[in-house]
């Protein structure tokens, strides 16, 4: 899969380097996997969780951390829109972000 953007992953690991290790691991998770699908994404990552719009939300670090990406199955790209703690993740409207 084709990820954009890591930059908001490092932007936000420099604030919180106790999350450096996990996210950096999910980059290269989804960068090598190969989704056609919700099910194939499930099949990698047991906590993902659909949320309307193509819009899927990742735990990280044991849920102390959320990734919210757009994930275009046929494009094989995923669109990173919100990195973030969960208390941030629940001010969000995650299916318009």
């Amino acid at each position: 899969m084709v990820i954009i953007s890591y930059a908001a992953l490092r932007n936000f690991y420099q604030k919180h380097p106790d999350a450096e290790d996990a996210l950096n691991n999910w980059y290269l998770d989804v960068e090598n996997a190969d989704w056609s699908n919700f099910h194939d994404a499930k099949n990698s990552f047991n906590t993902i969780d659909a949320v309307g719009n193509d819009r899927y939300v990742f735990n990280i670090r044991g849920n102390k951390y959320r990734v919210v990406a757009v994930i275009k199955f046929k494009a094989r790209t995923v669109y990173v829109r919100f990195v973030g703690t969960h208390a941030a993740y629940d001010r969000i409207d995650v299916s318009t972000i």
